[in-house]
């Protein structure tokens, strides 16, 4: 099977949609690979798990899965067969019998971080002044406003169930550790990533590297297509 007939099934996080991997789409797309995000309902872990399994099963080939942040559980509840790779991009990776929340509590919050409360139909959204201050610091106004207009919210539901044993445990894993993340400390990153035996790459890069840094994101796809 030739390197160009993978393709990289992306999955974005809590607060974001499949339009925050645009530019690492285009970059996939100029080096020869077939990229497809995947729209995540974000409304139970089960309902994430199925979204994801739907786009893996249009793939009709080889896959390299990508996960930011809370999708780093989602991709690593599947257990498609066609799956042949994981990368975590400063992504949560709980293990058999853990929460969401358990492995994202496990290191104190970041002063700028937000507060997480839900709402009365226990959705999470976040404040508009977090995306500039904790979500994707490093980027530009422009993408902080817009990230805030479009934001999606997470339902407490998603972050509360407990996961079996991970895709992780069964395939090669890479992990970007983004050591300025306000949102998941670098030192929680780093935990999960060597728990998993991931080949980690590191950069000063805040909670959102796809929108603000998508070379150093891309590049560690790459790695693992090539790998």
């Amino acid at each position: 099977m030739a390197k160009e007939d993978i393709t990289i099934v992306l999955a974005h996080g809590a607060w974001a949609d499949g339009s925050s991997w645009m530019r690492v789409i285009e970059r996939l797309n100029a080096a020869g690979h077939r990229a497809m995000a995947v729209p995540l309902p974000l409304t139970t872990l089960a309902d994430d798990v199925a979204a994801l399994g739907r786009v893996i099963a249009r793939a009709g080939g080889p896959v390299v899965l990508v996960g930011h942040a809370y999708a780093g559980a989602v991709i690593g509840a599947t257990q498609a067969g066609i799956v042949k790779a994981l990368v975590y991009i400063n992504a949560l990776a709980p293990d058999a019998g853990e929460t969401v929340a358990d492995v994202f509590n496990r290191t104190p919050r970041h002063p700028l971080a937000p507060p997480l409360v839900p709402d009365a139909d226990e959705l999470i959204w976040l404040p508009e002044e977090a995306f500039a201050q904790a979500f994707a610091p490093q980027a530009s106004r422009r993408d902080q406003v817009v990230l805030a207009a479009v934001q999606r919210p997470i339902s407490l539901s998603c972050i509360t169930e407990t996961v079996s044993r991970p895709l992780w445990r069964d395939r090669p894993s890479w992990y970007l550790v983004a050591d300025e993340d306000r949102m998941i400390s670098a030192d929680n990153q780093r935990f999960m990533a060597e728990r998993m035996g991931a080949t980690i790459a590191t950069g000063s890069l805040d909670h959102a590297p796809m929108i603000a840094a998508p070379d150093a994101v891309t590049q560690v796809i790459l790695a693992a297509i090539q790998a």
